[in-house]
């Protein structure tokens, strides 16, 4: 079953869903599904985002293997973020959750008003 903690250390894999399900993960797994982005075009395109927030995810994921960060040898210099194949492969994943969410959402509003009416 997932979510065995051991102690006060979490199971690595339980730690990795946290890496690719948080608010920005998802965001950033999404978006570089298309295409490759320098930061300031992926900080544009998931928007809302800090720079130190998107800094710390993307830095995350790449120590987790899911984004790669081509920095180039020009100047000004040149970074770009793509995901790699373990990413692409977390990024469909996350997608049909992001689709599911997104398809089924009537039906969690309808639960949340029966809920809160249930409440009142």
């Amino acid at each position: 079953m997932l979510g065995y903690v051991v102690g006060e250390e979490m199971c690595p894999y339980r730690l990795v869903l946290e890496h690719v399900t948080s608010r920005w993960g998802v965001l950033v797994l999404i978006e570089l599904r298309e295409r490759s982005y320098r930061f300031s075009e992926l900080r544009r395109a998931i928007g809302r985002v800090s720079e130190k927030m998107l800094t710390q995810t993307l830095q995350t994921l790449e120590r987790d293997g899911l984004v790669h960060r081509d920095a180039k040898p020009v100047i000004p210099p040149r970074v770009d973020y793509s995901l790699t194949d373990l990413g692409r492969e977390a990024a469909e994943q996350v997608l049909a959750l992001a689709l599911w969410t997104e398809n089924r959402m009537d039906d969690v509003e309808k639960a949340r008003k029966a809920y809160d009416e249930a409440r009142s």
